[in-house]
């Protein structure tokens, strides 16, 4: 499956690279509430989250799932690549992303990362690479909102739960659904996957279920 790709043990320079990154998102996190005027309750309340977990990731002693950052974003009205870190290429451009300058968002617990393939800004459509370690997730939830995903598997092979039917895909397969049905995603394999991703989200509704 894919191209055989596994993960080798991390060094102590990738560690510390985590650690900081971790330690950017929860700082990211903060900022963008504090900016909108928001209590860590109104957060909580706005995406179901606990206040507890907010403070966590606010001080990163937790890590967000794609899930969490995903009601977090809808949350604080902003698009998820907000929380990603910021390239040290060249200045990024308006309409067009080089791939040196990618943006990258490390989810380090959940096993994925995602590089923005769209400029930083609002818009109606968010674009990644997305890469799934052996293990890695969404998270543990169903999550649903408005819009429309659509994506494209690479490489390795993704397991793409719809409304509680588990779709197993490899690489070449494509799929596309509205995000209203309960969805979440896996790597159940001793593979890398990467995957093409597509989101579209109107920012300003709230999280359903």
């Amino acid at each position: 499956m894919g191209d055989g790709s596994t993960i080798a043990p991390k060094d102590t320079q990738t560690i510390e690279r985590d650690e900081a990154g971790d330690q950017r998102l929860g700082e990211t996190v903060r900022l963008l509430r504090q900016r909108a005027g928001l209590s860590i309750q109104d957060v909580a309340t706005r995406t179901g989250l606990s206040t507890g977990m907010i403070s966590q990731l606010e001080r990163a002693r937790a890590m967000p799932s794609v899930r969490t950052l995903r009601l977090l974003s809808i949350a604080l009205d902003v698009p998820i690549s907000y929380f990603f870190e910021a390239s040290d290429g060249a200045e990024p451009q308006r309409y067009i992303v080089r791939k040196s300058n990618r943006r990258l968002l490390r989810l380090t617990a959940s096993g994925v990362v995602k590089e923005a393939l769209t400029p930083a800004g609002k818009g109606e459509l968010e674009f990644y690479e997305l890469t799934l370690n052996p293990g890695g997730s969404s998270g543990t939830d169903f999550f649903q909102h408005t819009g429309e995903k659509a994506g494209y598997i690479l490489a390795g092979s993704l397991r793409l739960w719809l409304d509680h039917q588990a779709h197993m895909l490899e690489a070449g397969d494509s799929f596309r659904f509205p995000s209203v049905v309960p969805h979440m995603f896996d790597n159940p394999t001793q593979q890398v996957a990467r995957v093409i991703w597509v989101t579209t989200l109107h920012q300003a509704d709230p999280p359903a279920g």
